[in-house]
């Protein structure tokens, strides 16, 4: 649980990009509503974003260094990641929550579910518009 004394101007940042686990994103905003001081540092952070300041974090964040690419990902998900890498991206997923990988992560699993044969997809259609045809003799 974060208090409104242990927010960091990292977790604020983050917190406006929207990437932080839904948890944490949770605390920061509960953190927010009752200090009026944490919100006027989240909107000097927020006005920062938009000029041209660059911070090792900021750029880290921004341009998502960490994450696994997808390639990394669907490897993940076949179990053929050498162990080491595949504990990190687990951490990543689970411990860190980053929300972008989970989605990519749902999304080839989504991909990777095979699509009804050819057969199965043409019975449907005929089943669906069988009460429709009619023979004219």
């Amino acid at each position: 649980m974060i208090s409104n004394m242990t927010v960091t101007d990292e977790q604020l940042a983050a917190y406006l990009a929207e990437q932080l686990p839904l948890t944490e994103l949770a605390a920061v905003e509960r953190a927010l509503r009752n200090d009026n001081h944490l919100r006027r540092r989240a909107a000097m952070l927020a006005l920062r974003h938009d000029l041209p300041y660059h911070s090792v974090g900021a750029i880290w964040r921004t341009q998502r260094l960490s994450c696994p690419d997808r390639a990394e990902l669907g490897a993940y998900l076949l179990g053929t990641l050498e162990e080491g890498r595949a504990d990190y991206v687990n951490f990543h997923l689970l411990t860190f929550g980053c929300r972008y990988c989970a989605a990519n992560l749902a999304d080839l699993r989504a991909s990777a579910s095979p699509a009804p044969p050819a057969a199965a997809r043409r019975r449907k259609f005929f089943e669906s518009s069988a009460g429709r045809l009619r023979r004219d003799d």
